[in-house]
């Protein structure tokens, strides 16, 4: 029986699998004519498209995974496959396109990330953008400084207007932060690819940068009213908080609504666990540091 390998939407290589499976995951949207195969006796990898008849009748489709080329493979089995379909000109477009976002896939059972996933990452993504902003704080400050002559004086009104200004840049990036990573072919920021959770529609489908975009401006109000808007994430059924109602969001493992649900995780996983332990521990110090000076206040 031909074994075949083929690569994703990703460039990660699958297989080896037969020619039944091939053709279910023809089937199943998983084979686009563009992407790119590779069996015994070919020179290299070949778009799906050329070989696509060879195959039986169509069937489930099968998955595995392999991170190297096997040991007796030919020279055509590239460790990039990719890399073979690539064009020699710099300025000429690739011949092998891939897919940019994932098929979705509505028959399988859902993962829904729960209250402490999304405080992890929310946490990784806060100071991404905490350092990000204060970059951004800094130039913004030194040069409106610069121009308006303030080194030394102590303009107050002119401090006022650079705060001002600040903020909103760093308002409109970090928006912008979040609207640009959902609309994403990862459909998720670097703190929720880090827990392995994205955000989609509450069908599956991709949020669109503004969608994103706005989506931030939604978690303001569930900050603003006590942090209940974030609390509703623990109790809700689809596990949402007040924004994804708002903006018709759902946050799930990154498996969800592909083709393989079997690879979603309930559990929160060791790097959920750390991220915790170091928010636990932030916490705690906060609140001993806010003691010590209650105390040191009251002996004055």
């Amino acid at each position: 029986m031909t074994q075949w390998y083929y690569s994703d939407y990703e460039h990660n290589r699958h297989g080896p699998v037969g020619d039944a499976d091939m053709a279910g995951l023809q089937a199943g949207g998983q084979l686009a004519p563009d992407t790119l195969v590779w069996r015994e006796g070919l020179a290299q990898w070949q778009p799906w498209r050329s070989l696509a008849h060879e195959v039986a009748a169509p069937a489930a489709p099968a998955h595995a995974g392999f991170a190297t080329a096997p040991a007796d493979a030919p020279a055509g089995f590239a460790a990039n496959p990719y890399a073979a379909a690539e064009p020699r000109s710099p300025y000429a477009p690739p011949r092998a396109p891939v897919q940019r976002m994932a098929d979705v896939y509505l028959d399988g059972h859902v993962v829904h990330a729960g209250f402490w996933k999304r405080v992890a990452a929310y946490f990784i993504d806060a100071v991404i953008v905490g350092i990000l902003g204060g970059m951004v704080g800094a130039a913004i400050g030194g040069i409106m400084g610069a121009g308006l002559g303030m080194a030394g004086s102590g303009d107050v009104g002119s401090m006022l207007a650079i705060q001002a200004v600040a903020q909103l840049a760093s308002l409109v990036l970090t928006a912008c932060y979040y609207g640009w990573f959902y609309a994403s072919m990862q459909q998720a920021t670097p703190g929720k690819m880090a827990i392995g959770i994205k955000v989609v529609r509450g069908d599956g489908q991709g949020l669109g940068f503004w969608r994103g975009f706005g989506r931030y401006f939604a978690t303001i109000l569930s900050g603003l009213i006590l942090g209940i808007g974030f609390v509703m994430a623990a109790f809700t059924q689809r596990k949402q908080a007040l924004h994804d109602m708002i903006c018709d969001t759902v946050v799930v493992d990154r498996w969800a609504f592909t083709a393989y649900p079997d690879q979603q995780r309930e559990e929160l996983g060791t790097l959920t666990w750390v991220v915790l332990g170091l928010v636990g521990l932030l916490m705690a110090g906060l609140v001993l540091l806010a003691v010590g000076l209650a105390a040191a206040a009251g002996a004055r």
